[in-house]
């Protein structure tokens, strides 16, 4: 099964990808991994993305399909597509990726989430640089302050989880991410959840439930 989370930043997909793979076994296909991954290893599709990223520019739909479509070919089961994708035009086209590898996307569940309380997770926001675990200054607090809980490494604050540069992330996400909302849903493959004030936990077992 290949399933698709979709939400605001700050929604809770990628806590939510967590309880996946730990509980369900799924992969988790992420294209800040694949950038940084493609990145490092100075593939030609690397170093164009580098070139727009270098700019502060988005990086274009064929190069960060290009990449997907790579990963495609040696893992195409059982996948949680976190941020990707987040155009229409990429969604058409990962739709035909996996047609020619005779899988598809079953299920595409959207976290739901109020605007004012994403500002508050996000000012809160703490990331493992690590695992990439995510706590919060006051919801979910590590064990030790500002210190991972499975691996030991220092926490750290994203430089986009400023106020003004939040309130950017939502408009483009507005703007562009949301309209996947109306394409799935057209596809009979959108779940609505609504999240506002669930736990990490409870949101996985209303997914588990979408699932079976």
């Amino acid at each position: 099964m290949n399933i698709i989370l979709l939400g605001a930043p700050g929604s809770g997909k990628g806590s939510t990808s967590e309880q996946l793979i730990s509980r369900k076994g799924m992969t988790q296909l992420s294209t800040g991994d694949l950038f940084r991954k493609n990145i490092a290893e100075k593939t030609a599709l690397g170093l164009e993305a580098q070139k727009f990223m270098n700019a502060g520019k988005y990086v274009p739909d064929e190069i960060t399909n290009g990449m997907v479509e790579d990963y495609l070919q040696t893992n195409h089961d059982n996948l949680v597509f976190d941020g990707f994708p987040r155009t229409r035009a990429q969604a058409e086209a990962l739709d035909k990726m996996l047609e020619k590898l005779g899988t598809k996307i079953d299920k595409v569940i959207y976290l739901h989430v109020d605007e004012e309380v994403l500002f508050d997770r996000l000012t809160g926001r703490l990331i493992c640089p690590k695992c990439k675990r995510s706590y919060h200054k006051i919801t979910r607090k590590p064990q030790v302050e500002w210190i991972c809980d499975f691996d030991g490494a220092e926490l750290v604050t994203r430089p986009d989880d400023a106020p003004d540069k939040i309130a950017t992330r939502i408009d483009e996400y507005n703007n562009l991410t949301a309209t996947l909302i109306n394409f799935y849903q057209a596809h009979g493959k959108l779940v609505i959840l609504d999240v506002n004030g669930l736990s990490v936990e409870a949101i996985y077992f209303d997914i588990e439930e979408v699932l079976n």
